[in-house]
């Protein structure tokens, strides 16, 4: 009897030793991606520390629930923080500066280091990204006997191939084109146009008019379709039905097109670049691991957090094709090197956030309240309700009065 409340009082010690580091972020596929890389990474070098993971993924609203706990004290050690919402929240004083707590951003992509930092503080190390990238039907073009779009192409010779695969199959569109600025402001940033000026204004300038013009005059100059008219909601569902010759996606589409489309040879190259500036544009979407400010395991949630940004971490994400690593030494890896549609596809998305003029998926904290109007401005003249003069100027007053510059 001694020797057995020897060993529960041994137990009871190891168990009173635990830290608990509770993390969380969305549901849906990240479920099985956390979970691969806890069970894979993270809690085999866990083990000896007295550190202990638990993960409590979020169905639905995740930025309502992270604001929530915010709010009311009971967040996780560590949570997701989207780029869209990131300064709302880092603005809270919920969020932990890291860098205060002595966390390396250097081996991560500096594009991304600095769309998590704000008045000079690092508030999340980004856990992986994406970019915009031009995929195309290899079979369509090889069928119209046009050359693929590739990494010279300008806005012009994209526009011409896509014509041209149009005229010569006759059955097929270009492209389906969205009103959504999440894909038209790739371009409006290759022409050299910022979403805000020096004093916090958007002004719709002329690079934007030109940008705007070009995009919402695909469908009138035969090239793209809305997406809308074939019964899609975006890019890659026209894609996928082999309706369209190219698609504006990022490497999100791989997965959707392994399940709905998988034998569909396709390709990827950059987005095309502006021919006035020869530059191209594009956006950063990601998502950063962050650590709530109230934390009583700060110290454990640091160790975590290194573990799920980890190299190891972030390889065994990538060559299961899941996502894009977010550390700047993984650009050579030798994922990026094999043959196949989903390595090349993940490469020139990864190169994509390192070329011309590419600005984070994020709008000073005002989101959709700044995304909607240019939206709407681009509804309005792809259903022809209003001519771009007016839609412009419209958007103007509007995003003045939002910013408070009226």
């Amino acid at each position: 009897m001694k020797r057995l409340l020897v060993i529960a009082l041994a137990l009871l010690g190891l168990a009173s030793a635990q830290v608990q580091v509770r993390i969380s972020g969305w549901g849906g596929t990240d479920v099985a991606i956390v979970n691969g890389v806890l069970e894979n990474v993270v809690r085999p070098a866990l083990e000896g520390t007295g550190i202990e993971v638990v993960y409590e993924p979020v169905e639905g609203d995740f930025q309502q629930f992270i604001f929530n706990a915010l709010s009311a004290g009971t967040a996780p050690d560590l949570f997701y923080v989207d780029i869209f919402w990131s300064r709302a929240a880092f603005a809270s004083g919920k969020v932990a500066a890291l860098d205060a707590l002595g966390v390396d951003a250097e081996p991560f992509l500096d594009n991304l280091v600095q769309a998590f930092t704000l008045d000079g503080h690092l508030y999340g190390i980004p856990k992986d990204f994406n970019t915009l990238a031009i995929e195309f039907n290899k079979d369509l073009f090889e069928e119209a006997g046009v050359p693929f779009p590739n990494q010279n192409d300008t806005w012009e010779t994209f526009e011409a191939k896509l014509k041209a695969v149009v005229d010569r199959l006759g059955d097929v569109h270009g492209i389906c084109v969205v009103p959504d600025f999440a894909r038209f402001g790739a371009f409006a940033f290759a022409t050299g146009w910022k979403p805000f000026n020096e004093d916090g204004r958007t002004v719709l300038d002329e690079n934007f008019r030109r940008a705007f013009e070009w995009y919402t005059g695909l469908v009138d100059r035969g090239v793209g379709v809305l997406a809308q008219d074939l019964g899609q909601g975006w890019t890659g569902g026209c894609f996928a039905t082999e309706e369209v010759a190219a698609a504006i996606e990022g490497a999100w589409i791989a997965g959707f097109l392994r399940d709905q489309a998988p034998n569909l040879n396709y390709g990827t190259t950059f987005i095309p670049k502006d021919p006035v500036t020869g530059q191209r544009g594009n956006f950063i979407f990601t998502v950063s691991w962050s650590l709530y400010e109230g934390s009583k395991n700060k110290e454990a949630a640091l160790k975590v957090l290194e573990l799920l940004t980890s190299p190891e971490a972030q390889q065994w994400v990538l060559e299961r094709g899941l996502a894009i690593p977010s550390r700047a030494a993984l650009a050579n890896n030798p994922y990026f090197q094999r043959p196949g549609k989903e390595p090349q596809l993940n490469r020139v998305v990864f190169q994509g956030a390192s070329q011309g003029n590419v600005f984070p998926f994020e709008f000073r904290g005002l989101g959709a309240d700044w995304m909607n109007i240019i939206n709407e401005a681009l509804s309005a003249v792809l259903l022809g309700e209003k001519s771009v003069d007016q839609a412009l100027a419209d958007a103007q007053d509007r995003l003045d009065r939002l910013t408070g510059h009226k």
